[in-house]
C-alpha cells in the first residue's frame, strides 16, 4: 500500500459521514439502546469523552476503536460506573487489548447495566407476586484495529446488543468505525474522527407481548394465543470529531488542550474541550467541559451529557524497567439531577 494515500483517509470519512449526521432535536427520545451512550472507562470519562483524537488501548473501544492499536503489547481492564449516584443504577465493565503482528491489535469488550431487582408483577398479580426479576442489558463488541508506519490508526468494531426480561428481548448489531491521524515535530498534534452504534433497528419480542382468550367461539371452547407486535427503535447514531495538541514540559511533563465536536442522530450536536496534565505514564489530571447546542446548561430540556468532568490518574510500576504497570483510575461527571456519574478503573498494561 502506497502509505502517502492514507493521511487522505480522515478526509475521505468526513465527506463520506459528514452529511448523514446533523443533531436532530425534533426526534429526540426515538431511539433506544441509550447505554450504548453510557461511558464505563474512568479516563475517558474524566474529558467528558472528548478525547477521540488521542484515546488509546481499551478506553477506545467506547470511544474510538481506531487507538485500540496504540498499546504495547497487552492491556487489561475492570470498569464499574455508579450512574447518576443515589439512583442505584450500576455499570460493569471487562475489556481485553492484545497487539498482533506489527500494527494490528485485536480487542474485546463487555459492558452491562444492573438496575436491580424488580416485583415481578402480573395481570392477576397487580400488586407483586413475592417474586423478583433483574433485566439484562448488555453489550459485547469485538474490534481490530492497525497502526501504519505513517502514524495512522483505523479500527473497526462489531457489537451484539441486547436488552431483556425474563420473558422478553430485543436484540441487534451494530458497528463502530474510527480514524487517528498523529502529526507534528513532536508527533504532538492529533486529530481522529468515530462513528458509532450504526446498525439495525431493535424491536421486542418474546412470552411476555402475548395474550389469550377463549376464541370468541360459541362452539368450541378453546384458547388463542396472540402475539403484540412492538414497535421497533433505532440505535444511538454517533459521530464524534475531535484534536488536540500536546505541549511538552521539560523530559516528564505534558500538558494537552483538546477539543470535539459530537453530532448525534436522534438529539443536539454537542461541543466540548478539555485539558489533560499528566507526568510520564504515573501521574494524570483531567477537566473537561461539554455544552449541548440550542439546550440551557441544567434545563429539563438539556441531556444528562453536558456540564463540568473530571479525573484523575496514579500509575505504577509492575516491575523495573519494563512498561508493566498498574493504574487506577478515577473520572466524574456533573449531573443536574441526582449527584453525579463516578467512573473508577483498574488497568494493566504489560
Amino acid at each position: 500500500m502506497n502509505y502517502k494515500y492514507i493521511t487522505l483517509l480522515p478526509l475521505c470519512f468526513v465527506l463520506l459521514t459528514g452529511g448523514a449526521f446533523a443533531g436532530n432535536p425534533d426526534r429526540q427520545g426515538e431511539e433506544g439502546a441509550k447505554q450504548l451512550l453510557i461511558n464505563p472507562w474512568a479516563r475517558s470519562a474524566g474529558l467528558h469523552s472528548m478525547n477521540t483524537s488521542m484515546v488509546s488501548g481499551t478506553d477506545a473501544l467506547f470511544l474510538n476503536v481506531a487507538g485500540v492499536a496504540r498499546i504495547n503489547k497487552t492491556q487489561i481492564q475492570i470498569g464499574h460506573t455508579r450512574y447518576l449516584d443515589g439512583a442505584d443504577i450500576g455499570v460493569n465493565a471487562l475489556a481485553l487489548a492484545q497487539k498482533v503482528g506489527k500494527g494490528g491489535a485485536f480487542g474485546i469488550s463487555l459492558v452491562a447495566l444492573d438496575l436491580g431487582d424488580f416485583d415481578l408483577t402480573t395481570t392477576e398479580t397487580s400488586e407483586g407476586s413475592g417474586a423478583t426479576y433483574s433485566p439484562s442489558y448488555f453489550n459485547l463488541g469485538i474490534s481490530y484495529s492497525h497502526l501504519f508506519p505513517n502514524h495512522v490508526s483505523v479500527g473497526i468494531m462489531a457489537k451484539f446488543v441486547n436488552e431483556g426480561i425474563p420473558n422478553a428481548g430485543a436484540r441487534a448489531m451494530a458497528i463502530d468505525a474510527g480514524v487517528q491521524y498523529v502529526t507534528g515535530a513532536k508527533d504532538n498534534f492529533k486529530f481522529g474522527i468515530s462513528l458509532r452504534n450504526i446498525g439495525g433497528k431493535m424491536r421486542f419480542t418474546g412470552e411476555g407481548l402475548s395474550t389469550s382468550n377463549d376464541g370468541n367461539n360459541e362452539v368450541f371452547d378453546y384458547p388463542i394465543t396472540y402475539y403484540q407486535r412492538s414497535a421497533e427503535y433505532e440505535l444511538p447514531s454517533q459521530l464524534n470529531i475531535g484534536a488536540s495538541y500536546d505541549w511538552l514540559l521539560g523530559r516528564t511533563g505534558r500538558l494537552t488542550l483538546m477539543g470535539n465536536f459530537t453530532s448525534n442522530a436522534f438529539s443536539r450536536d454537542q461541543l466540548g474541550g478539555g485539558l489533560e496534565f499528566a507526568l510520564r505514564q504515573n501521574f494524570a489530571l483531567r477537566l473537561g467541559y461539554k455544552m449541548e447546542f440550542e439546550a440551557p446548561q441544567g434545563s429539563t430540556q438539556a441531556s444528562l451529557d453536558n456540564g463540568i468532568s473530571a479525573g484523575l490518574t496514579v500509575a505504577l510500576p509492575l516491575r523495573k524497567g519494563t512498561e508493566n504497570r498498574l493504574s487506577l483510575d478515577y473520572g466524574y461527571r456533573y449531573t443536574s439531577v441526582f449527584n453525579g456519574i463516578h467512573n473508577l478503573g483498574v488497568r494493566i498494561d504489560m
